[in-house]
């Protein structure tokens, strides 16, 4: 008597695939893996988020310039140029003389001399230049000036300018000025939905512009007739900053009640 048959077996599998290129199209049984590469599960995001408020802030400051040069031109022309040289340094000291008598630095003054014939005769010229940081004294030094010497001695009229640590401090000024703003108007929008400021989480100057004061176009072609005053303005150095800055956002803190 003959047993009877079992039935055939059946293997289920499918196709997965693999770490390794050369394994493609292996055949798993299923329910089984194969050992891949193993990424990391990101890291749990917390329940605590910050609060934060984005403000842009500006500002635009100015500065008059700090120093003025002036330049003072004396010259003679002499058949002998023992003359030219004599009555040259005899006005360059007196100019020398009153410069000391104001009080003002030697370092201040430069003094240029030029000497060169001309056809039958000696041309000597000298150019002192002076650098003033008080424009009240450098007007009565150049009235004093006027008066006491011929016209032989030319004065040009003041150059104003700025030194450059003036234009520094000048550009780190609209700098704070404008993170300044920045900050009070992120105080005032936290105060109005009653949170409190925190904290700045970032900040960003992103534009920065620097021009000098306006001229007429008519006074700017003659620029000999503008006064001190208007020569002054119009050598007037302004700067604007515009930054943003983000600002932590905090709950208004809860006053504990006495017992």
């Amino acid at each position: 008597m003959s047993l009877p048959q079992a039935p055939p077996s059946r293997v289920f599998v499918e196709l997965v695939p693999w770490a390794d290129k050369g394994r493609e199209n292996s055949l798993v049984p299923r329910g089984e893996t194969l050992p891949g590469p193993h990424l990391p599960l990101p890291p749990a995001q917390s329940h605590t988020t910050t609060r934060e408020v984005h403000v842009s802030g500006t500002a635009e400051v100015s500065a008059a310039p700090d120093r003025a040069q002036v330049a003072i031109r004396v010259s003679s022309t002499k058949g002998a140029a023992a003359e030219a040289k004599k009555s040259v340094c005899r006005r360059l000291d007196y100019i020398s003389q009153s410069l000391q008598q104001q009080g003002l630095q030697a370092e201040n003054v430069t003094i240029m001399k030029d000497f060169r014939r001309v056809e039958n005769a000696y041309h000597m010229e000298a150019e002192v230049c002076i650098t003033f940081t008080e424009f009240g004294k450098m007007q009565a030094i150049c009235n004093f000036l006027v008066e006491k010497l011929d016209s032989s001695v030319v004065i040009s009229p003041p150059q104003f300018y700025h030194t450059p640590e003036s234009v520094e401090n000048l550009r780190r000024k609209a700098c704070l000025v404008a993170v300044e703003n920045a900050w009070r108007k992120a105080q005032e929008v936290c105060n109005f939905v009653g949170q409190t400021i925190g904290k700045p989480l970032l900040i960003k100057e992103e534009e920065t512009k620097e021009w000098e004061g306006p001229v007429d176009d008519n006074q700017s072609r003659l620029s000999s007739s503008l006064t001190v005053q208007q020569k002054i303005k119009s050598a007037t150095l302004y700067a604007a900053s515009k930054v943003f800055i983000t600002f932590e956002v905090k709950g208004k803190e809860k006053k504990k009640k006495h017992l």
